[in-house]
């Protein structure tokens, strides 16, 4: 059992709550039965995992199941599961699991039917909130501009509700580059801006599309603005001038999913 918190291993797994260490490891961690279980089932390569003797004993079979597939897998101290959790009362497992690299080029290859682009998106609540919603309306996945934050921040998974590994969000170099492709292939593409002049309600969402989200506080910068060519509203009462950003996602993403339920009957 490891129990010491200056253990080697332990120490640089302790590093990974930080962004450029995630980048250059190449691992982020996961914690929670429910989090981990979904890693598991979706095939992503578990680099280290360490549960506590209590949590081993509840689940017996995802134990066994861990122990066959994680690169490494110790039983540790309550105290490291703390160290390692973003969590307050953190349930007993932890795992280092390793990134996918590239894995945005098949997802922007193959064919799109409903996809979320987010543009300098900084709150990991409102990213993983989106993520929720995607997976909520079987969308493609969200998309996200290289300085959005870490697609696999902690509060990110979190706030995903363990739908991060159904529909996990992907992060590209170069947004406008993938704004441009997918116009060249024939998505209609449209930017979510309060002050457009058409209305959500008007558009026809059944054909494959591609909403773009703004950041928080700043929206759509002024280089992705020239290069998007439809922009779209969500109607909202006299005196309020705009949505959370995850709000207005899952609006767009709810009135496509509408539509299209209404075009198979």
């Amino acid at each position: 059992m490891l129990t010491s918190l200056q253990n080697p291993v332990i120490k640089q797994l302790r590093k990974l709550h930080a962004a450029k260490e995630r980048q250059a490891q190449g691992l982020f961690l996961v914690e929670g039965t429910h989090p981990v279980a979904a890693a598991l089932a979706g095939g992503w390569e578990l680099e280290f995992v360490c549960a506590t003797e209590a949590w081993v004993g509840e689940h017996p079979a995802m134990h066994t199941a861990l122990s066959g597939r994680a690169g490494r897998y110790e039983t540790v101290a309550p105290a490291v599961i703390e160290a390692l959790a973003d969590t307050v009362h953190p349930s007993g497992v932890v795992a280092a699991v390793r990134r996918r690299a590239d894995a945005w080029r098949p997802l922007l290859e193959r064919d799109v039917s409903l996809l979320v682009l987010g543009e300098r998106l900084q709150d990991p609540g409102n990213v993983g909130t989106l993520v929720r919603s995607c997976a909520a309306v079987g969308a493609d996945g969200l998309v996200l501009s290289a300085d959005s934050v870490d697609p696999d921040h902690p509060k990110v998974l979190r706030a995903s509700a363990g739908l991060w590994f159904r529909s996990p969000p992907l992060s590209v170099p170069d947004l406008t580059a993938c704004v441009a492709d997918l116009v060249r292939r024939g998505v209609q593409v449209l930017a979510a801006d309060a002050g457009a002049g058409r209305s959500l309600w008007e558009c026809d969402l059944r054909r494959p599309t591609a909403f773009v989200l703004g950041s928080e506080g700043q929206g759509l910068s002024e280089p992705l603005r020239r290069c998007l060519p439809e922009r779209v509203g969500i109607p909202l009462a006299p005196g309020v001038e705009s949505l959370n950003v995850a709000v207005s996602g899952a609006l767009l993403l709810f009135e496509a999913a509408r539509q299209r339920r209404g075009s198979s009957h």
